[in-house]
């Protein structure tokens, strides 16, 4: 596969990031290999946990939370870059966002495509018991697959047209990377990205649980400023910081690449994969987007327009 030239915010190899890569010791060793041991500990607990926690509807919420917490303390003992430290301001427009996502986004994802996705299901018939009788890790990856797959084409687009463009260009206005900013984003871009075809499926509950957990540890970590560069096991199939730091660019053209949010794989394999690391992130004039400008982002341009309509009529009045 013919890999896409590297744009000039990638990191040069002489650079001061490629020699912090040169701490080779225990300590680095061990937090190149956290990511994956977070995953396997995510999977370990699915798949052993008793029934009466894995049952309970609160654990995802608290799994969830302790994941994005869990990373976000990381980044204060092993950083990656000192440009991306988290600060108060940037604390709380996170948090806002995790909650905003755990509810509002959830609910609406919830009532306007899974139920609505249910019930035509249940209209025409379609059963899927083969989904079922999957062995239960077949069930996990298969949801994987499909929740990355849908994200991968959705974001995709995004970047390839400018009305869903304008819906997740805040996303790519953010000016560091930290656990937390995977939420961040436009409501309507927030929306559109969680949209899936999973509950076309019979999947085990906690097999679609578990998936869950394991998209989150790794886009987590894909966007978390933790000096933490996975084996080629795990870089191979999933999403790394190094990977999804370049899609943060601070050039547009230097995005389109590496969509996939958790799996690298389909970016391989469907000719979108490039090679690289961003350290300077955001985009036109590297300004920070207040929540309410990311809220307006999309509507700018027709406001504007408007704008400009109303000046050049008080203009010819006068």
């Amino acid at each position: 596969m013919e890999k896409l030239p590297v744009r000039n915010t990638l990191v040069p190899e002489e650079g001061p990031v490629a020699a912090d890569r040169s701490d080779v010791g225990w300590k680095q060793t061990l937090f190149n290999l956290v990511p994956p041991a977070f995953v396997a500990i995510i999977i370990a607990f699915w798949a052993f946990a008793p029934k009466e926690v894995t049952g309970n509807d609160w654990t995802i919420v608290v799994t969830s939370a302790l994941i994005t917490l869990i990373v976000l303390g990381l980044e204060f003992v092993h950083e990656r870059h000192a440009g991306w430290r988290m600060n108060w301001r940037e604390f709380f427009t996170d948090l806002f966002y995790v909650v905003l996502s755990a509810t509002v986004i959830s609910w609406a994802t919830s009532i306007l495509a899974d139920e609505p996705l249910k019930g035509v299901k249940t209209s025409l018939g379609i059963t899927t018991p083969w989904a079922m009788h999957l062995p239960w890790l077949a069930q996990v990856a298969a949801v994987v697959f499909i929740i990355e797959f849908g994200q991968y084409w959705m974001h995709r687009l995004m970047h390839n047209w400018t009305p869903f463009w304008l819906t997740h260009a805040p996303h790519h206005h953010i000016t560091q990377l930290n656990a937390a900013k995977g939420a961040v984003g436009n409501p309507i871009e927030l929306f559109l990205i969680s949209l899936s075809a999973v509950a076309l499926f019979d999947f085990s509950p906690t097999a679609i649980f578990c998936a869950f957990n394991v998209l989150n540890v790794v886009s987590t970590f894909a966007h978390a400023n933790v000096r933490s560069d996975p084996p080629k096991f795990y870089s191979l199939f999933f999403t790394t910081i190094r990977h999804h730091s370049l899609h943060h660019s601070a050039d547009y053209e230097s995005t389109r690449c590496n969509y996939a949010n958790s799996l690298i794989l389909i970016d391989r394999v469907l000719g979108t994969y490039r090679e690289g690391e961003g350290v300077i992130v955001g985009q036109d004039d590297l300004r920070r987007l207040s929540i309410r400008e990311q809220f307006m982002f999309p509507f700018q341009p027709l406001i504007d327009r408007i704008r400009t309509k109303r000046s050049q009529a008080m203009a010819g009045a006068s």
